[in-house]
């Protein structure tokens, strides 16, 4: 096989929709390039609206509304922090950058998020050690909702606070409600392969506009209301530019169509793959709503007689880019020795996630022949290694 047109088809680029030009024209035009300007506030009134929260703050990066939203709560050096171990690095770092202990907690099967069994397990047994965490961060993997019922009436029955990682989740809700607007503070990210983009950046939401403030404050160099520069504490340089918010409000007015146009990728993926035997789809589990971010499955060897590393290293060939899902943060070896709290004592389910999980080519610019030949490979691939299961066995 060869590649149908030879270029590179990518897991999830950028996908401009023409409209961000305008807006940076006027931006440019305008002389208002710095972190500051009428785009920033008009990006975060936006963005704050469509979360259905009261205010927001736009920044540098999914990572950096993170670790503002901990400053908000006060965590420090010895503190622990709850977070869920199926998930990219960046989830917990800002809390190691405050010197908290963090303490990983499993997926759970229908959602591929924070167990709340698990969850529950280690509030009761800190609790009765006296060492509640300060602050529990839940991440929406993949464009799909944690459980968040169940694991806010936990976390308020032991009053900690939730930090929501929304980066891969913007649009998608649970019971109607917008991922990252059920916790305390919630954390979003538009780097380039988003849902939505402005090439690098963030944003923290709140429904306190007081912490907003702060938050805004503390990102840019905690500088005092005073006319010359006054600093009671220590800040970062963490603002958004107004021209990377110029081109945010192009990219949210589209959110809703690239929201569909994932779905519509995750639609045809699992009509032509879903009845292969050991392939499963991410569920999307009652009351959620996913956008389907990235087109994610399991692959099981002992049915499809080719591993998922094998499937990776076939599309590969065919210069098409697909990944594992993420290695739980608990097995990662900067990670050796932290505390992990599994779905059960017989299952770690993000442990088998990892070990069989695939992310698709899933950009919501994905052409139709395109997909299709990613389909084509897949099943190639499959073919052939059932063949020669078929006939090694044949031989025996």
């Amino acid at each position: 096989m060869s590649n149908i047109n030879n270029h590179k088809i990518h897991l999830s680029p950028p996908h401009l929709s023409g409209k961000e030009i305008e807006f940076l024209d006027d931006a440019t035009a305008s002389n208002w390039i710095a972190p500051v300007g009428p785009h920033l506030d008009a990006f975060e009134q936006e963005f704050a609206s469509f979360t259905g929260m009261q205010g927001a703050a736009a920044v540098q990066s999914g990572t950096a509304a993170i670790h503002l939203a901990l400053e908000l709560l006060g965590i420090g050096r010895g503190d622990r922090v709850y977070c869920s171990s199926f998930t990219f690095i960046a989830s917990i770092n800002p809390a190691l950058y405050l010197g908290a202990e963090p303490v990983f907690i499993d997926a759970e099967p229908d959602s591929w998020n924070m167990s709340p069994r698990a969850l529950r397990r280690a509030m009761k047994q800190d609790a009765l050690d006296g060492r509640l965490p300060k602050a529990v961060i839940v991440v929406h993997l993949y464009g799909q909702s944690a459980k968040m019922r169940e694991i806010l009436r936990i976390c308020r029955h032991f009053d900690v606070p939730v930090i929501e990682d929304a980066a891969e989740s913007l649009g998608a809700s649970y019971f109607g409600v917008q991922t990252g607007s059920m916790g305390m503070y919630g954390a979003f990210s538009f780097n380039g392969n988003k849902i939505i983009t402005t090439s690098g950046g963030g944003m923290l939401v709140s429904r306190s506009i007081p912490a907003i403030d702060r938050a805004k404050k503390l990102a840019t160099q905690a500088k005092e209301p005073v006319p010359h520069y006054e600093h009671k504490e220590i800040g970062y340089n963490y603002r958004m530019s107004n021209l990377l918010a110029a081109v945010g409000r192009a990219q949210l007015r589209q959110l809703r169509i690239r929201i569909k146009q994932k779905r519509a990728v995750f639609e045809i993926y699992q009509d032509a793959l879903d009845r292969v035997k050991g392939f499963t789809f991410m569920p999307e589990y009652e009351g959620s709503y996913s956008t389907r971010w990235l087109t994610t499955l399991t692959v099981d060897p002992k049915f499809t007689k080719v591993t998922r590393d094998h499937l990776i290293e076939t599309l590969a060939e065919q210069n098409i880019e697909a990944r594992p899902v993420w290695k739980p943060l608990h097995t990662q070896p900067v990670f050796q020795g932290v505390e992990y709290h599994p779905h059960s004592n017989q299952t770690s389910v993000s442990e088998g996630l990892f070990e069989q999980g695939l992310c698709l080519p899933s950009g919501s610019a994905l052409r139709d022949v395109e997909q299709q030949w990613v389909i084509n490979c897949i099943l190639a691939r499959l073919r052939e290694e059932r063949q020669r299961f078929v006939s090694i066995s044949s031989r025996r």
